[in-house]
């Protein structure tokens, strides 16, 4: 009776084990294969001059409001081949997150900061970065010389993003400037949502590329 009880404690736990990972299963990751290559001349992301501008929305009934910013960039490289861009990774520091509509109220200004670099938004404690690397790089139409098709990461959750850019390579210079996008938050684990009274927080989160990369040893 005792062997029967014990079995069959041992299969519940086994069975709550089982479901409970299955619950906790991270978000699977989405890429797309790399198709560029590192043949070219190299260079490096200058991170003082680049930058990624962000903007983001609260709805509450026929009023927008928003607040925008910046992240700057930790590292980055973009390989130019025949006068033309043909690679590049970047590294962003998410934990450099600043809020600049705010910045004549410090108050409100770090507490929104603050918010959005914990665990309700980016957790930049366990993610403190994001990266985007391009696979590949096509001509583009328009206002934009280039399409960009790459996998970008944020909280470690890789999906694959395409931007319209301008790209120019001139005097051992790549500037790449990025057509304006949304980005859907939640794809990449960044689920808050405040109390409806308080006006809801749109899902779509508009970013601009800005990059500034010089030539290495020149």
């Amino acid at each position: 009776m005792k062997s029967r009880l014990f079995l069959s404690i041992f299969s519940m736990s086994v069975l709550t084990a089982v479901v409970s990972c299955g619950k906790d299963k991270p978000v699977t990751s989405e890429t797309t294969e790399v198709t560029t290559t590192k043949d070219g001349a190299m260079y490096a992301v200058d991170t003082m001059n680049s930058k990624i501008e962000w903007k983001g929305f609260k709805v509450f009934k026929s009023e927008n409001t928003s607040h925008f910013g910046t992240i700057k960039f930790e590292s980055g490289d973009v390989t130019v081949k025949d006068g033309k861009l043909e690679s590049g990774k970047f590294l962003a520091n998410v934990a450099s997150l600043e809020n600049v509509d705010l910045k004549d109220d410090a108050e409100k200004k770090a507490k929104l900061e603050g918010h959005l670099k914990s665990g309700d938004f980016f957790e930049v404690e366990k993610f403190p970065t994001a990266s985007y690397e391009i696979t590949k790089v096509s001509e583009g139409t328009g206002d934009y010389n280039t399409v960009l098709d790459g996998n970008l990461t944020i909280k470690g959750i890789t999906k694959p993003v395409q931007f319209n850019a301008n790209v120019t390579v001139n005097n051992g210079e790549v500037s790449i400037a990025t057509e304006p996008k949304d980005i859907l938050r939640e794809d990449f684990g960044v689920k808050f949502q405040v109390p409806v009274e308080n006006g809801l927080i749109k899902n779509e989160v508009n970013v601009q590329i800005l990059i500034k990369a010089l030539e290495k040893n020149k």
